[in-house]
């Protein structure tokens, strides 16, 4: 419920918005009655007492989204992602406060760079009155982020980057990984082509942080389960020309062509594969490990058809996500991604944190997240474990083909949830130093 702030406010509710002029017995008698009514209305009403103020750093809560406005990922971050955000903000308090304080937001880009993100992010946080950043799409720079975060003990929420390391070997006290990891990707997707007994694979790997962690993650599930890697090559991030990398998978005999790499080059990659005639060949099986909506788009469903994926955000999943993303779209003319859903999920939830706590001191804020069940227009039966990762129920996905496509993000049959403790790894098996053994 919005808040009334003292005559004024009941003032306008009643119509008398000119109560200035008013004779002085007669505003009297309703500035008693806008105390009594402010009196009776007691919890229904939130007014900040100046403790809570007070409990607000440099008077202000800032957002930073730390995003792809420029590369590989802008459109499966970018200015979608500042959307989100601004989204969730308006969604939690129609006024912009939390305890008080106005809510702010700012963002840049990263341009997938670590010592551009770190900057920003020093700067953001040693100037800018900013208490969180989110987004942080490229796995490099969020592993120097979060850990300035933790060193300047304030908050990292990353939904953008998919390195398991960044809530494994690499996790802070002060980071959250919201949305996805290598792992879940991986382990999804490599289940569900095993069960199809499609055993032989080759990679395709972007020669980055978040590409080489995909392809390890997803060579050790499949060598457990009774899988073989025949074989790997590594391309540089935005390479214009992938087609020798593909002439070496497809003369690999594999039977699955696996991608570890994201935005233009995963839908590149498929682009030209169709060139090559791979992909309608049916000999081999085609699947990104990590594919956006966006990309899916781009490449058109005459050449993603039959492809399996694993999402944690579909917008036609129920009504919840329709309606978050139908409002979306009117703005940005675009579905949202998975990652651009997180952003909205990650700002919305720490608001809420925030409210709760009583306070933006980052230790009292990452208290409440992890003691919270995330569910939302985004995430479903969501939990913070110790280790700092966001585990939720997980979405394995199959591309339409051209006739089963009713409109033009009509794109995924979706095949299955995946319960959160099926998809991500296990707690016991993480190598985080946060985890008690």
């Amino acid at each position: 419920m919005s808040s009334f702030t003292g005559l004024r406010g009941l003032s306008r509710l009643s119509g008398l918005s000119g109560i200035s002029g008013l004779s002085g017995r007669l505003r009297r008698t309703i500035a008693v009655a806008a105390s009594f009514a402010v009196a009776s209305l007691g919890p229904l009403i939130a007014l900040p007492s100046p403790a809570q103020a007070a409990a607000v750093s440099d008077g202000v809560v800032k957002v930073g989204v730390l995003t792809d406005l420029s590369g590989v990922s802008s459109d499966n971050a970018g200015k979608g992602s500042v959307l989100a955000a601004t989204m969730a903000i308006d969604d939690f308090s129609r006024d912009r406060k939390v305890l008080g304080a106005p809510i702010e937001l700012v963002s840049a880009d990263s341009q997938g760079k670590t010592d551009t993100g770190a900057t920003i992010a020093r700067e953001w946080y040693d100037r800018g009155k900013v208490d969180m950043i989110t987004d942080l799409t490229f796995s490099n720079v969020a592993l120097a982020v979060d850990r300035i975060a933790d060193e300047k003990k304030k908050i990292a929420l990353v939904t953008g980057a998919g390195s398991s390391a960044i809530s494994n070997e690499q996790c802070t006290a002060h980071s959250v990984q919201w949305m996805y990891d290598t792992y879940a990707l991986a382990n999804s997707t490599s289940q569900a082509l095993l069960r199809r007994g499609l055993k032989s694979w080759y990679f395709i790997t972007a020669d980055y942080a978040f590409g080489q962690a995909l392809e390890k993650d997803a060579s050790e599930i499949l060598t457990r389960q009774g899988g073989k890697v025949v074989g790997s090559v590594k391309h540089p991030v935005n390479s214009p020309d992938l087609s020798s990398y593909l002439l070496r998978a497809q003369t690999s005999g594999a039977q699955v062509i696996a991608l570890a790499n994201s935005g233009t080059d995963t839908l590149n990659t498929v682009k030209q594969a169709s060139q090559f005639n791979i992909i309608q060949g049916g000999k081999q099986v085609f699947t990104p490990l990590l594919s956006l909506i966006t990309e899916i788009h781009g490449m058109g469903l005459k050449n993603a058809q039959g492809m399996i994926l694993t999402n944690g955000f579909y917008w036609d999943q129920d009504d919840r996500s329709r309606a978050f993303a139908q409002r979306f779209y009117a703005q940005h003319k675009k579905m949202p991604t998975m990652m651009q859903a997180a952003v909205y999920s990650a700002v919305l939830n720490y608001l809420k944190a925030v409210q709760a706590a009583g306070t933006d001191e980052a230790d009292a804020v990452m208290a409440r997240l992890k003691s919270m069940k995330i569910d939302d227009p985004v995430i479903r039966n969501g939990q913070i474990r110790a280790d700092g990762k966001l585990v939720h129920d997980m979405l394995l996905v199959q591309v339409k083909t051209p006739a089963e496509s009713k409109s033009e993000w009509d794109l995924y049959k979706i095949l299955e949830t995946i319960p959160a403790d099926k998809a991500f790894a296990p707690l016991a098996d993480s190598k985080c130093a946060l985890v008690k053994k």
